[in-house]
């Protein structure tokens, strides 16, 4: 909502407008917002090369997201949320860290890439809703200072965008098994003797 609006429709009346949407909780979910229509973007474009470029942000937005999220943001709620809401939220976060190393590790000609990003897209898709619909309702009512930590994070944000990520576990899983030659066949289990 605009300063203008705001001080022509009262301005107090609709402070709670305007301080949500530069919190923590408001910064997480406009992420959410631009990540979800990287998806979207990525599932429309034809060309090859579209998809690895819109890829490459989606997964440049997933990276900072989940080092903020999980450096500032998912600590400063954990002691007061239930530990199995925050607990499935890191498996999630690793979950999608792995596909996204393994999608790093590929070459966008790879048959499986499309695939690959698929998966994380509806990953990522789940781990918002249930934050979206749980955790961050949630955390909502806690007595943290949001705005003060969404400024901790929009600094964090910057930081991160201007010296690069470091590596996660993940990365240097994903590189480990590559290095060490082809990745084994998984099969199915009917085919198993």
């Amino acid at each position: 909502m605009s300063n203008w609006l705001v001080g022509e429709l009262g301005g107090e009346m609709f402070d709670w407008l305007t301080s949500e949407e530069n919190d923590a909780i408001g910064m997480l979910k406009r992420d959410h917002d631009r990540v979800k229509t990287l998806f979207e973007q990525f599932e429309t474009a034809e060309r090859k090369a579209e998809k690895q470029k819109i890829a490459k942000q989606a997964i440049q937005e997933l990276r900072v997201h989940s080092a903020i999220e999980e450096e500032l943001f998912y600590p400063a709620v954990r002691e007061h949320l239930k530990n199995g809401v925050m607990n499935e939220a890191d498996e999630e976060h690793h979950v999608a860290k792995l596909l996204i190393a393994e999608l790093d590790a590929m070459n966008a000609d790879n048959d499986h890439f499309d695939a690959k990003f698929t998966v994380l897209a509806e990953s990522v898709r789940h781990h918002i809703k249930e934050e979206e619909n749980d955790m961050l309702p949630k955390a909502r009512d806690l007595p943290i200072d949001f705005r003060a930590l969404g400024e901790k994070m929009e600094r964090r944000r910057a930081e991160l965008q201007a010296t690069g990520l470091p590596p996660t576990p993940e990365d240097t899983m994903v590189r480990k098994v590559r290095t060490k030659g082809p990745v084994p066949e998984i099969k199915p289990a009917s085919v198993i003797k």
